[in-house]
């Protein structure tokens, strides 16, 4: 999951160290880390999030994904309820994704 700065302050906000929950893609932008397949902050026997208050914008619009392929907003079918997410959630949603993704590359470093 991509980070934005703001969601890396919220959450370095509550303690944690950048280290401990997030890596820098080959992209250059921070994603959350995983661990055994699924989310540092995903508690594996509650199946809850520990930061849920806090979580990631991206967590927050989860499960809709930018299929950079096609170049459209969908449901990621990896999601357990991918099926039960309404065509209509999508299209309002989709335009919020877009600003997020634009967001996150736009906090890039320029190259000089």
């Amino acid at each position: 999951m991509p980070l934005t700065q703001e969601d890396i302050r919220r959450i370095t906000s509550l303690g944690y160290r950048l280290e401990d929950f997030a890596e820098r893609g080959p992209d250059g932008v921070w994603y959350l880390r995983n661990i055994d397949g699924h989310c540092v902050f995903l508690d594996p026997k509650t199946g809850r999030c520990r930061i849920y208050q806090w979580r990631p914008l991206g967590c927050r619009l989860y499960p809709l994904v930018y299929d950079v392929e096609s170049g459209e907003v969908t449901v990621d079918p990896e999601c357990p309820k991918a099926t039960s997410v309404n065509r209509d959630v999508v299209k309002r949603l989709a335009p919020k994704l877009i600003k997020l993704i634009k967001r996150i590359y736009g906090e890039l470093p320029r190259s000089a």
